[in-house]
């Protein structure tokens, strides 16, 4: 289990060298783009000893982008499950998605977020 420092430090690096993907998929979350929603990148969940790539606070969604070298299924089945057990609501979009089918995730993602519950 990585102590807060350990994570907080690793979320640091991963957002200063984000993958393409997650600039790409940056670029559609920031300044409020999704209807007013706004998103963190790169935050750390300490109750579920994770770092979530990109969440929005006032709904509880975390979104996941995954490449070919993410973690192995089963483990990353734990960790969402973990979210979940904490009323967090998780999405998950591949690289390939990301950057050949932007329009259909951030349609998705639009779609979540209008039909979740506001956390405040």
């Amino acid at each position: 289990m990585a102590s807060e420092i350990e994570l907080a430090r690793r979320a640091l690096e991963m957002r200063r060298n984000p993958t393409e993907p997650e600039k790409r998929f940056w670029r559609y979350l920031s300044s409020s783009k999704v209807e007013g929603y706004k998103f963190r990148r790169q935050h750390v969940v300490l109750a579920a000893n994770s770092i979530v790539d990109f969440f929005c606070p006032s709904i509880g969604l975390a979104i996941e982008v995954d490449g070919d070298t993410h973690d192995d299924p089963g483990r990353d089945g734990k960790r969402d499950q973990r979210l979940k057990d904490l009323g967090f609501f998780v999405l998950r979009f591949g690289n390939t998605d990301v950057m050949y089918n932007m329009e259909g995730v951030f349609e998705m993602i639009l779609a979540t977020c209008l039909s979740r519950p506001s956390r405040w």
